[in-house]
C-alpha cells in the first residue's frame, strides 16, 4: 500500500512542475508529452542501472588491486540495460549551464551546442544498447529551450523513482496523458492496468517457459510482472519466455518497449492499424501459444463483423451483428480470441467488464461452448476502484487447456469483491499478502498444497514465530495498545520541546507493529478458512461448481457472486427480539423526553410574550 500512496503523490509533484513549464512555454500537449515521458524513462533506467551496477560490484574481481570495471555484457547477464556515461541520469544532472563552451562530442563526434542535443545523444547512445529500442526513444529535445530542459531534468532526478518499483514509467505515463492529452489517453477506453490485478494473473497462470502474447499491451506490465515472476523462480525470463505485443496506439508501444527494455526484457511489440486485434493476428500466432495475457479495451462497438471473422480466431463463432455489419460489443471478441491463440496446453488470463460472466443472446451461446469445453479454469470477481482513472468493477477470467481430468468438469469461483486493501478515497487494491492468499485458494483447488504450506512457512518466518497466528495476532494487538500507553506516559512527562519528537519515535514502532499485525491478520484470514491446506467452499469466498451446475441450473452464468453466495454475518451473542424490546422502550422513552421538551419551549415561548 505505500508504494501506491507514495507514486500518487509523486506523479502529483511530477505533474504540478512540469505543468508549469508546460504552461510557460510555446510546445503543445501533444508535442511535450513524449519528451517528458523520456526524461522519466532515462531516470528511472538510471536507478535501475546503479542497483544492478551495486549487485555486479559485490562479486568483481580485482586485477593489480583494482576492481575491473563493469561492461555491457554484465548487464545482459542480469536482464538490465546498459547505460553508457554520457546516457546516464547523473551526467545530464551536472553538466554546466553553457553547453556551447562545455566542447561535448556527440556518438558521431561532433560538437553539441544545446542540451537538447546532448540529451538525444543520450536517447541515441541507449538505443545503440538494445536492438528493440531503435527509432523508439523520443528525440525532439531542441524543441526545448536549455534552460526548460534543464529544469525539467531536476524536476525528474527525485529519489522517490528509485523507490516505487514495479510498472512505474506506465503508471506515471498514464497520469501524464490523463492530465495534458486526454485525446489519447481516452482511446477506445484504454487505461492502465493495475498491478495488483497483473501480479494476480500472473500468479494464476504460473509462466514458466514458452510463448507469451499480449495482444492488448498497453505499456507492457504483464511482460515486466512476468518477467520478475521468472526471474523469482531461479531462471532468466529472456532465456526461457518469448514476449509478443499488440498494441493499436503506437504511444502505447512505445512505451510498451521502453518499459520491457528498462527491465532487462526484449520482445516483439507491433503497433498501428496492422497490429488492431480485432482484425490482425500480427505475429501469426493463432493456436501457438502458451499463454495469453490482457487488460483489452471494454464494450466497444462498431467492430466490423465481416473483418473480425475473416481473421479466423472464432471458434464459438460470432457475436451478435446488427443490421449494420457490426459488433455492437466486443467483449466476446477478445473473449473468443484469447481461447484460439491458446496451443494445447496453453493457459490464459485477462480482464473482462463484469457484464460479460451472464450476458445474453449470441453471448450465452458462446459461453455455453466455452464452458463445454472444459477449459474455463477460474473466474474471480473484483471490486469497483481498482483501476486508476475509471471506477468500475470487473471479472478476472483464466483458461486452462492443460487441466487434468479431475478438473475438466470443475470451475472455480472466487468472489474477492471484498477483500482488497484501501489505498485512498478512490483507490484500492490487493496488497502481496491478500495475493498470496488468494493465489493460494487456487493451489489448493488444485491440489498443490504444498504451495500453501510453503506459504504458511512464509508468514511464520516473516512474523518470526512459530506460535498459532490468532496468539500471534493477540500478542501484537496487545504490545500496540501498551505501546500506545507508553507513548502517551513518555510524551507527558517529556518538556514541552521534545513532545513532538518523543510522539514520532513512538509513532514508528507502532507503525512497524501494525504492519506485522496486518500480515498476522492475513495469515488468520487464510488458516481460519483452510487450516493446514484443506480446500473447502467458503460462503461469500469461493466455490467449486462443476459444469452440469454452470449449464443447466444457473443458466451458463460466470459470475462468482451466483455461486459463493453470502458470507454468513458473526453471531454478535445478542438475542434479537430481546434487543428489539430494548430499542423500542429507549425510542418511547426518548420520544417522551422530546415531548417533556416540547412543553417547556412552548411555556417558556408564551411567557416571553411570543
Amino acid at each position: 500500500m505505500a508504494d501506491a500512496v507514495n507514486i500518487r503523490k509523486l506523479e502529483s509533484e511530477l505533474w504540478e512542475s512540469a505543468d508549469l513549464l508546460r504552461q510557460g512555454s510555446k510546445l503543445t500537449s501533444n508535442q511535450y508529452c513524449m519528451p517528458v515521458l523520456g526524461l522519466i524513462f532515462l531516470r528511472y533506467a538510471y536507478g535501475r542501472f546503479k542497483a544492478v551496477e551495486a549487485e555486479i560490484l559485490k562479486d568483481r574481481p580485482s586485477r593489480g588491486g583494482r576492481v575491473m570495471p563493469v561492461e555491457a555484457s554484465d548487464f545482459t547477464e542480469k536482464s538490465a540495460l546498459y547505460l553508457p556515461r554520457e546516457a546516464q541520469y547523473d551526467y545530464l544532472v551536472d553538466l554546466p549551464e553553457n553547453i556551447a563552451s562545455a566542447d561535448l562530442k556527440n556518438r558521431d563526434g561532433e560538437t553539441m551546442q544545446s542540451l537538447g542535443e546532448v540529451v538525444n545523444n543520450a536517447m541515441d547512445l541507449i538505443e545503440d544498447q538494445s536492438d528493440q529500442l531503435k527509432g523508439v526513444l523520443p528525440k525532439t529535445y531542441t524543441d526545448f529551450s536549455d534552460a526548460l530542459l534543464a529544469e525539467l531534468i531536476r524536476i525528474f532526478n527525485n529519489s522517490a523513482l528509485d523507490d516505487v518499483g514495479g510498472d512505474v514509467i506506465g503508471r506515471i505515463y498514464e497520469y501524464f496523458l490523463n492530465k495534458f492529452a486526454k485525446n489519447i489517453a481516452s482511446d477506445d477506453g484504454v487505461f492502465f492496468t493495475p498491478k495488483s490485478l497483473v501480479k494476480m494473473i500472473v500468479n494464476v497462470l504460473e509462466p514458466t517457459s514458452g510463448v507469451l502474447l499480449d495482444p492488448a499491451c498497453g505499456s507492457g506490465g504483464m511482460f515486466v510482472q512476468t518477467g520478475d515472476f521468472v526471474n523469482r523462480e531461479g531462471m532468466q525470463a529472456n532465456d526461457v519466455m518469448t514476449f509478443y505485443g499488440q498494441e493499436k496506439v503506437a504511444y502505447n508501444a512505445q512505451l510498451c518497449l521502453m518499459n520491457m527494455a528498462v527491465h532487462g526484457l526484449t520482445g516483439v511489440i507491433k503497433s498501428g492499424n496492422d497490429a488492431n486485434t480485432f482484425y490482425h493476428d500480427a505475429h501469426n500466432l493463432n493456436g501457438k501459444c502458451d499463454y495469453v495475457m490482457a487488460n483489452p479495451p471494454f464494450n466497444v462497438n462498431k467492430v466490423n463483423a465481416e473483418s473480425a471473422s475473416a481473421a479466423d480466431r472464432l471458434p464459438f463463432g460470432l457475436p451478435a451483428v446488427n443490421k449494420k455489419k457490426e459488433i455492437s460489443n466486443a467483449n466476446y471478441l477478445w473473449i473468443s480470441y484469447f481461447y484460439s491463440y491458446l496451443n494445447a496446453h496453453g493457459r490464459a488470463g485477462f480482464v473482462m467488464a463484469s457484464s460479460a460472466t451472464d450476458s445474453s443472446r449470441k453471448d450465452k451461446n458462446i459461453r455455453e461452448a466455452l464452458i463445454r469445453t472444459g477449459h474455463v479454469d477460474a473466474m474471480i470477481s473484483v471490486a469497483n476502484n481498482f483501476f486508476y482513472t475509471k471506477s468500475l468493477p470487473c471479472t478476472l477470467w483464466f483458461f486452462d487447456k492443460g487441466k487434468p481430468e479431475s478438473l475438466l468438469d470443475k470451475v472455480l469461483f472466487i468472489d474477492a469483491r471484498n477483500y482488497y486493501t484501501v489505498v485512498d478515497r478512490t483507490l484500492n487494491e490487493w496488497s502481496e499478502w491478500q495475493l498470496k492468499n488468494l493465489t493460494a485458494i487456487v493451489w489448493l483447488y488444485r491440489g498443490e498444497t504444498e504451495k500453501y504450506k510453503n506459504l504458511l512457512s512464509e508468514y511464520h518466518t516473516v512474523l518470526e514465530s512459530d506460535a498459532a497466528f490468532d496468539a500471534i495476532r493477540d500478542e501484537l494487538e496487545k504490545a500496540i495498545q501498551d505501546k500506545r500507553e507508553e507513548a502517551r506516559k513518555a510524551v507527558e512527562s517529556a518538556v514541552k520541546g521534545d513532545k513532538k519528537s518523543v510522539q514520532a519515535g513512538f509513532d514508528e514502532e507502532i507503525a512497524s507493529l501494525n504492519e506485522t499485525l496486518t500480515i498476522a491478520k492475513e495469515a488468520c484470514w487464510l488458516t481460519e478458512k483452510f487450516g493446514e491446506g484443506t480446500y473447502q467452499d467458503i460462503p461469500g469466498l469461493c466455490k467449486i461448481a462443476d459444469r452440469k451446475t454452470i449449464i443447466e441450473e444457473k443458466g451458463c452464468s460466470l459470475t462468482p457472486g451466483a455461486y459463493v453466495g453470502v458470507a454468513p454475518e458473526e453471531d454478535d451473542g445478542v438475542d434479537f427480539h430481546v434487543r428489539m424490546k430494548e430499542i423500542h422502550k429507549e425510542l418511547l422513552a426518548l420520544q417522551k423526553e422530546s415531548n417533556e421538551l416540547m412543553d417547556t419551549i412552548s411555556k417558556n415561548m408564551k411567557e416571553m410574550g411570543v
